[in-house]
């Protein structure tokens, strides 16, 4: 077994980004990858295994991180060809250092230079997405920039239209408020579920548009609070159970609330027709989620990043965040039972064509084993 790497960073960084100085980032992002020792560079030389090495004001994608300690040789540049990080054997060190502090010098060693588009390093599975991770020269003058391109970076790549489209600016001065504060993720999952409860208790009283704001509140925190983890590298297991918990469960119960609170409107519908609705939008719900954990299990892949066609139908599928459009918009025409009507359906036809997904996805795999359109070269 090869001996783990220990991790060194020269020099200081002159910026802070969400919160955080460039040091104790390379720290968070290198520790959450495995390693933990932390090396002075003027004390290299009496390190006896190999060596990561990171200037302070490297700013780098997650993806990145992993490739440097998968790597020995590497030396990962920007992709305007500025050294930012490395990975040698023992006794390398010192040349390393030379080539991060003299950008212009080229090593006596052997060192792969390569810039993080020509690493296979641009699907990353966990966020569902392709896209080139980023490797930045932080200076006070790309600050904000850098900032932003940091932020997009922790954004899933199959999603929701209104997570995808339009949260990401104000969750982005959302996030980068909050995160000097020393604000934490399950503070803000604390007031999302307040706020969770409200829009439950104000549609039951069939008080639509009030309980809308407090759920799109809901839903616009629940982008807060991922984004917060993963820019601030502050996220944890018990974060993640409760975040996903609430997003699991309330949505049945806003949907039941909202067909509970017509009676406020003096709309009256048969407890047939009742049962119909909430029935349809209840195990449609259930149903689609079995079919995504199906799809994990048996298949190999989520089902959303199969095909282009499945990535885009993320967008639009019967989930909380369209389906409150359709509310929405049924509120907006003074029509509530219209719209959760709109969600029976909308929820039926999506159960039918992930139903088709999940078909064609079988048959695909007789031939061959699935493999994500992201991961495609």
């Amino acid at each position: 077994m090869s001996a783990t790497a220990v991790l060194s960073i020269i020099g200081t960084s002159k910026v802070n980004l969400f919160g955080l100085s460039g040091e104790e980032r390379l720290r968070r992002q290198f520790a959450r990858a495995g390693i933990t020792s932390l090396v002075a560079v003027d004390d290299l030389a009496s390190v006896p295994g190999p060596v990561i090495m990171v200037r302070a004001d490297a700013s780098l994608d997650p993806p990145l991180v992993q490739a440097l300690i998968n790597q020995p040789g590497l030396v990962l540049t920007t992709e305007q060809g500025i050294p930012l990080a490395g990975h040698v054997k023992q006794g390398g060190a010192q040349s390393l250092r030379d080539v991060l502090e003299n950008p212009d010098r080229k090593s006596a060693m052997a060192l792969n230079y390569r810039a993080p588009s020509q690493l296979d390093a641009n699907f990353w599975k966990a966020l569902r997405k392709k896209e080139t991770p980023y490797a930045l020269l932080t200076t006070p003058q790309s600050a904000a920039s850098d900032e932003w391109r940091m932020f997009m970076g922790t954004y899933k790549g199959a999603t929701d239209v209104v997570t995808k489209h339009l949260w990401p600016r104000p969750a982005f001065y959302a996030t980068r408020f909050l995160a000097p504060l020393g604000v934490t993720p399950n503070m803000v999952t604390c007031v999302a579920a307040v706020f969770t409860a409200l829009a439950f208790y104000l549609f039951l009283k069939g008080d639509y548009a009030i309980g809308l704001i407090a759920a799109w509140a809901m839903t616009f925190l629940d982008t807060v609070d991922g984004k917060l983890a993963r820019t601030t590298l502050t996220s944890s297991k018990w974060g993640d159970v409760f975040d996903h918990g609430i997003d699991l469960v309330h949505p049945p119960f806003w949907y039941w609330a909202w067909g509970a609170g017509l009676s406020a409107w003096d709309i009256t519908w048969s407890p047939q027709l009742f049962g119909w609705v909430i029935g349809i939008i209840l195990a449609g719900y259930v149903l689609q989620r079995v079919m995504e954990g199906i799809s994990i299990k048996w298949l190999g892949l989520e089902i959303h990043i199969w095909r282009p066609i499945d990535t885009f139908f993320r967008q639009i599928t019967a989930r909380r965040n369209p389906n409150l459009i359709l509310l929405t918009l049924a509120t907006l025409i003074q029509k509530p039972d219209w719209g959760l009507i709109a969600v029976a359906a909308w929820t039926a036809l999506c159960l039918v064509l992930h139903g088709l997904q999940l078909l064609q996805a079988f048959a695909a795999k007789r031939a061959a084993p699935l493999q994500s359109w992201m991961s495609a070269k």
